[in-house]
């Protein structure tokens, strides 16, 4: 090799260097900003699912409870507004990327204390279990969801927006471990801190409205993340045309907005749908992570009802599974900076699918601790892996900025069609079958999958995604 060639020829970067970037201001924004959106999400699901089944609801109700996060799947719908429209104030004060997120963050801190007031509302029915009968919780559960996929909305189009090449991978790492520890806390955390609490005395009807008090505070978090944020270099901003003198807005200046997420919906689904194999990149993306979350939405009621106490799962899952969930995160990255897309997306699918063996093996053994917690780590150690990579592949389907929100949304919607509509029946597989068939058929359903991901790899479609990137 000549010396210009050595002189030329680009160094690899050094393990320092690879940490070092976790220290940029916008990894570590990105990092807050992964914490925020994941904190929301086990408010109405595991946590919920512990008060529920603290309660003694029927598992097939806690399954269709699952149809409250209908809002993650649908998001795409609203995801246009984000790309076309400015919030009145806020995205004047802080550009639109910022001002949508900390206005959807304050209505979120608000409508978690909400949800957290709610009597659960049961009616007995003759044979002794429970039912849903309080309108204002589901209705509080909605708005935590909506306003939550709102957030993921405009986070996800900040991240692939503010992050360059070289910042890619350890922001995907950081903003995968940073969401599973505002899950953990929210989930393991909050359960762990109502146990605590009615050890402490608290009387039963007012620990969970504690306990969800402190995961709206927690919101905070995300708050000081977007006021410290800069606004992605030619983020879409609207000019704030279209306000009379007095600074009302001029009908003129709704047509306008109108015409403008107008445009914006037809020309982002449009340009998306127009590719390559666009349907079953789809399909693709909806069925990926199914076995993950039809195992994951029935974990938290399954731990409890086979002899666990909250406080011993929460310990558990707060403890080793946050280190878990951590050292995948990190691990998946570093899969995503070494490794082809592809190749990490078999790993990954096959690792998140055979995990849930774990919980067959805990249905057959029982509340075993040692057990339980080799569960807890094998899960949340390949989920995060699973999950790290999977936004990796996300993130490279966008390739047009002013339709960022909107087509990441519409992808992330996807991947909720798992855990919220085909999961919802998941109660109704373990009254068939019990939990060590319903652990087990959990990793059969990631079979489709891996057979889209192989005839993706047969089309061409990932040596496309490369010669794009």
């Amino acid at each position: 090799m000549s010396e210009d060639t050595l002189r030329t020829t680009p160094a690899k970067p050094s393990a320092l260097d690879a940490l070092k970037v976790y220290l940029h201001p916008s990894v570590m924004v990105v990092i807050l900003l992964g914490f925020s959106s994941g904190l929301p999400l086990a408010l109405t699901g595991t946590t919920l699912a512990v008060w529920m089944t603290e309660r003694k609801v029927d598992i097939a109700t806690i399954g269709l409870f699952h149809l409250v996060g209908l809002p993650y799947t649908l998001k795409f719908l609203w995801a246009p507004l984000v790309d076309a429209l400015d919030v009145p104030l806020l995205s004047r004060w802080l550009g639109r990327r910022r001002g949508w997120l900390l206005a959807t963050q304050l209505m979120l801190a608000a409508a978690i204390l909400f949800l957290g007031f709610q009597d659960l509302g049961f009616t007995t029915s003759a044979d002794g279990t429970k039912s849903v009968a309080s309108l204002a919780l589901v209705i509080g559960a909605v708005a935590v969801a909506f306003l939550s996929a709102t957030q993921d909305i405009v986070v996800d189009a900040y991240r692939v927006e503010k992050l360059d090449t070289s910042e890619q991978a350890a922001g995907m790492a950081g903003y995968v471990a940073a969401y599973r520890i505002g899950m953990l806390v929210s989930g393991a955390g909050i359960i762990a801190l109502v146990a605590w609490l009615e050890l402490k005395g608290l009387p039963h009807d007012k620990v969970w409205a504690w306990g969800y008090g402190v995961a709206a505070a927690g919101m905070a978090i995300g708050m000081v993340a977007t006021l410290l944020a800069r606004e992605p270099d030619g983020a879409p901003r609207v000019a704030h045309e279209g306000r009379t003198q007095e600074g009302g807005v001029h009908p003129g200046g709704v047509i306008a907005a109108i015409k403008r997420v107008t445009v914006t919906a037809f020309s982002a689904f449009s340009e998306f749908l127009t590719r390559r194999d666009a349907v079953a990149v789809l399909l693709f993306v909806t069925l990926y992570k199914f076995s993950d979350a039809l195992a994951g939405g029935l974990t938290a009621s399954f731990i409890i009802s086979i002899g666990f106490d909250k406080a011993t799962y929460a310990a558990i899952a707060k403890g080793v599974g946050l280190i878990a969930a951590l050292a995948g995160g990190f691990a998946g990255g570093m899969l995503a900076r070494e490794r082809s897309l592809l190749w990490c997306l078999w790993v990954g699918g096959l690792l998140q699918m055979v995990s849930n063996f774990a919980f067959t093996a805990q249905a057959l053994i029982g509340p075993d601790v040692a057990f339980l917690t080799f569960a807890m780590v094998v899960e949340n150690f390949t989920g995060a892996i699973g999950t790290v990579i999977f936004v990796a592949y996300l993130s490279s389907l966008c390739g047009v900025r002013a339709h960022t929100a909107t087509q990441y949304a519409l992808l992330t919607a996807l991947t909720a069609v798992g855990r919220t509509v085909l999961a919802s029946g998941g109660g109704y597989i373990y009254d068939m079958t019990g939990w060590a068939w319903f652990f087990t058929i959990s990793v059969i359903a990631g079979l489709p999958g891996l057979a889209l991901l192989l005839w993706l790899q047969a089309r061409g479609h990932f040596r496309e995604l490369s010669a794009k990137a």
